[in-house]
């Protein structure tokens, strides 16, 4: 499809083991009840994923160290719900050899990410989230910005706080990607992915607000619709 990198959840089985699973419990995706913390690796494989009407599927739930071999040399991976199990999903992005692939996020100082992740700070690519809803959001940007040049940053952007939009051009300008979601209404200021499927224009949004890294649940309708416009700039 083009894309150029994936979000998966982890968490923890009783034994310790990383899996893709999104929800603490794993009802609402699998055909099995109760918490994921609560279940051993070797339980959890006997169970079905189900699909978005929950009827169960063939598939199996896969661990981290699956999903990143079946990403090596493809695309990148974002570890989200990755940072407090950092040291975990440190240890089999090295094993799998695919550390260089791995991009965390979370909002927090530069001085807490530090601290976590150490040395392994500068062997994955770490971007800092701007919730603008925070009282102290950019505070928290000046933060990471004056202790190093993080590869990209994530804004979270509600309707009334565009004022933040008057930096991207100029962090864009110093090397800094500009990672927006199109997924939900309120993390782009009403630019998301539903109001999109009909009228993909919405995507001009973020193009003509210099964010070059877009998060959405639509894909293939995002690819298009740029492909689009790029025939129409040639």
């Amino acid at each position: 499809m083009g894309v150029d990198m994936v979000e998966i959840d982890v968490q923890l089985t009783k034994d310790g083991k990383a899996v893709l699973m999104h929800d603490s419990t794993i009802d609402r995706t699998t055909t099995g009840k109760g918490r994921v913390g609560d279940w051993t690796l070797d339980s959890l494989k006997n169970l079905f994923l189900k699909d978005g009407l929950g009827i169960a599927t063939s598939h199996r739930i896969p661990t981290l160290e699956e999903a990143l071999l079946t990403c090596k040399g493809h695309i990148l991976v974002n570890i989200d719900k990755g940072f407090e199990l950092f040291p975990i999903c440190y240890a089999i992005a090295k094993s799998t050899g695919t550390l260089d692939q791995i991009v965390l996020k979370a909002n927090k100082s530069y001085e807490e990410i530090k601290e976590k992740l150490g040395e392994g700070f500068e062997e994955v690519s770490f971007m800092p989230i701007i919730n603008m809803n925070s009282s102290n959001a950019m505070v928290l940007l000046d933060n990471h910005l004056r202790n190093y040049k993080p590869i990209a940053v994530e804004f979270s952007i509600n309707k009334g706080q565009e004022d933040v939009l008057k930096r991207f051009q100029e962090l864009r300008q110093q090397g800094i990607n500009i990672w927006v979601n199109s997924l939900w209404a309120k993390q782009n200021a009403g630019h998301d992915d539903e109001r999109a499927v009909a009228d993909p224009s919405i995507y001009d949004w973020f193009l003509e607000n210099h964010v070059n890294m877009i998060q959405t649940d639509r894909p293939a309708l995002l690819i298009n619709y740029l492909k689009s416009k790029t025939h129409e700039d040639d």
